[in-house]
């Protein structure tokens, strides 16, 4: 009999992982900078290589990053959110053109309109590395100080602006 509980032990602890597992949302994916100073770096900008746009510009204020390109369909689906999104001027958002093509990036916001107050170039995906980007796109809300408070994994909804984004956003000001 006891030769018969221990598989049977496994098999119930097998089951409830998998319970837990599924329950868990696929877009709430812990990042391990939650709370961490974000990562320092310094690009040319998208529309202008002439310029440059570094973590340092944004002091003291609370701001996006949002990283996009413009061969990501999820981009696309997310894009007119962010435009509209911007039109209301709560927050500056800083896009970071992921792993693209400088004119493909351009041509993108030319035909979907520009929600960024500038878009960072980061063709090699180095500065996406450093933020433990995985998959575009994803959005990152960075305080004042320049910590990282929340990652948003996927698109930007109605929904996460309004329940995630904008309390967070609200709260971070008043700090």
């Amino acid at each position: 009999m006891k030769r018969f509980l221990w598989p049977l032990a496994a098999f119930i602890a097998l089951v409830v992982f998998l319970g837990v597992g599924l329950r868990l949302n696929p877009r709430e994916v812990p990042s391990p900078l939650i709370g961490k100073p974000v990562p320092a770096f310094q690009l040319t900008q998208l529309l202008d290589a002439d310029k440059t746009i570094s973590d340092r510009d944004m002091a003291g204020q609370v701001w996006l990053l949002n990283v996009w390109a413009s061969w990501c369909v999820s981009c696309r689906q997310e894009h007119p959110i962010l435009v509209e999104f911007a039109k209301a001027n709560v927050v500056p958002i800083i896009g970071l053109n992921y792993k693209d093509g400088r004119q493909d990036g351009a041509d993108w916001l030319a035909k979907f309109g520009n929600p960024y107050r500038v878009s960072a170039f980061d063709s090699a995906g180095r500065v996406g590395i450093d933020f433990g980007v995985y998959g575009v796109p994803e959005t990152f809300v960075i305080d004042k100080h320049g910590v990282i408070r929340y990652k948003q994994i996927g698109p930007i909804t109605p929904e996460v602006i309004t329940d995630k984004l904008l309390p967070l956003i609200k709260e971070l000001n008043r700090a």
